[in-house]
């Protein structure tokens, strides 16, 4: 039997069994086996040349995975974002062609990756789907683009991701197993754990564990448990965008908002756009914006003053350390102190350490040893 025989017959037998604390641990060492026998798929497409992709050229200060099935518009869209066809271009890798694009909004350069169209069964490799899903892993922000009369894709495109170990819009559940020598699994939970502890053991030695110490600091399911033990989960942050909006009839527009509903998507928080059109699209730029948590540092450079035209471009979070990484050079060998006015300052020109939090529109001078 091959491997793609095995995992279907997994997948077969777990949904065929119900679930209920009879059968948890079986459920549980099913889905353990399933997780494994998918990494050694993938493994096995990449070493024979015609796996994941993971050699795309990843350039700018951020990037953004275009999602969609076949002819929903993503290249229209593409081209209307970065205002240029002769800007995109094709990136060759595998059998896979990756149209990118360069989005300029205030003042940072975000790549737009337009992935070819997935397939139903991409995880299992259909269409191309493998090395389709390895360029989502390496982006910064999921983009759905949806036809505004097949918003059902949806969840076809999520359950998709998740198969091949995408995570959207949740953070790595807290578990953390540490190996030891001896004395068996032990477990230790700052909550009131749904899973008995035979599931967990079983689940653990399921992955090759006969010896650890377990914490888990969150209630996890079996899905979550095994993500937590695994390290090959990508964590990333999505947003929808319905495409083809001018086409919407006005009596017709609640029945596309309830079909965003059912699958858990809030209408409120999806961008309706016309890629064709062009309209929306200033409302898609400031939500992928917000969505990467983009900050524009302004330099203050010795004897020019504050340059306020191209800004450092960093994300919610980074530190001065990380703005010395990212202009490189003798910035971050020969740091001496930094700095800061605007929002992260508590005054004017405060002096400042590597590890001092950024906020948007800082003005930051580094001072550097001679």
């Amino acid at each position: 039997m091959g491997l793609e025989e095995e995992i279907e017959e997994i997948e077969e037998e777990i949904a065929s069994t119900p679930y209920n604390k009879s059968t948890e641990q079986h459920i549980g060492r099913l889905k353990s086996k399933l997780a494994e026998l998918k990494e050694e798929l993938e493994r096995k497409q990449s070493s024979s040349g015609g796996g994941p992709g993971y050699a795309v050229e990843k350039t700018g200060d951020a990037t953004v995975a275009l999602v969609g099935f076949p002819s929903v518009g993503k290249s229209t869209l593409l081209n209307a974002l970065t205002n240029a066809d002769s800007e995109t271009g094709s990136y060759e890798f595998t059998t896979l062609d990756v149209n990118p694009g360069m989005l300029k909004y205030k003042g940072a350069n975000v790549q737009l990756l337009d992935v070819p169209g997935l397939v139903e069964g991409a995880a299992g490799g259909r269409g191309d789907g493998q090395e389709v899903l390895s360029v989502v892993r390496t982006a910064d922000l999921v983009l759905f683009l949806l036809s505004v009369f097949e918003i059902d894709q949806y969840e076809r495109l999520h359950e998709e991701l998740y198969r091949n170990g995408i995570r959207l819009d949740r953070e790595p559940p807290r578990v953390s197993v540490r190996k030891k020598a001896k004395d068996g699994i032990s477990i230790t939970a700052s909550v009131d754990l749904d899973l008995d502890e035979g599931t967990i053991t079983s689940i653990l030695r399921e992955h090759g564990y006969a010896n650890a110490d377990v914490t888990i600091g969150e209630q996890v399911d079996i899905d979550r448990l095994i993500d937590g033990i695994r390290d090959n989960r990508v964590y990333l942050p999505s947003l929808v965008a319905v495409n083809k909006a001018d086409l919407i009839e006005p009596d017709y527009a609640e029945t596309v908002k309830d079909r965003l509903r059912e699958h858990d998507v809030d209408p409120g928080e999806a961008i309706f756009i016309s890629a064709e059109e062009e309209r929306g699209l200033d409302a898609l730029r400031e939500t992928i914006w917000q969505e990467l948590g983009l900050i524009r540092v302004y330099m203050d450079k010795p004897g020019r003053g504050v340059d306020y035209e191209e800004p450092l471009i960093l994300f919610e979070g980074d530190t001065v350390g990380n703005a010395c990484e990212k202009l490189g050079g003798e910035f971050a060998d020969r740091f001496r102190f930094a700095r800061v006015s605007g929002p992260s300052a508590k005054h004017d020109e405060q002096q400042v350490g590597t590890d001092h939090e950024l906020a948007d529109e800082d003005v930051l001078r580094i001072l550097t040893t001679k």
